[in-house]
């Protein structure tokens, strides 16, 4: 095989992983896995009330994955679920959940928001226009992939 990518992009994914793994580190060390993390954070994110959808739908999650960690943290008493429309329910933290959140969750949050801050404002907004670009133009690229959809592996 002789598929050869450049230096940037090698640097470029190797960065993605290690933030990656930085994130899994932080969930290691609070004892959740990486996505009952996630869906802490969208609760906080969505200031208290969120679906399983919207929280699938929010960090790019399968809903079975969203699911089964509802089930593992409804069992440990961190949330419950409140009936909504039709079948929809939204995930509520419960009196548990809550200390969770403040002890574990908001400490990593506001670590970010330092962390963000130590760029200056145009670093910041920079980083964000290339990274929202580069977003655009691989989803873009993606959709191109469809061609190769009906390939047998």
């Amino acid at each position: 095989m002789n598929h050869i990518l450049s230096e940037d992009l090698k640097e470029n994914n190797r960065l993605y992983r290690e933030m990656d793994g930085l994130y899994h580190e932080l969930c290691v060390k609070i004892g959740l896995s990486d996505s009952a993390f996630l869906i802490l954070y969208s609760i906080v994110e969505t200031e208290g009330k969120c679906s399983q959808k919207e929280i699938a739908d929010r960090c790019c999650i399968s809903r079975k994955t969203i699911n089964s960690s509802v089930k593992n943290l409804e069992a440990k008493e961190y949330i419950m679920l409140e009936k909504r429309k039709g079948r929809d329910k939204y995930i509520v933290l419960t009196e548990r959940g809550e200390k969770l959140i403040k002890e574990k969750i908001i400490p990593i949050m506001e670590m970010e928001e330092r962390t963000f801050l130590e760029m200056g404002e145009e670093e910041r907004k920079e980083m964000l226009r290339l990274n929202e670009k580069y977003v655009e133009v691989f989803r873009k690229n993606v959709g191109g992939l469809e061609k190769y959809e009906d390939t047998v592996v």
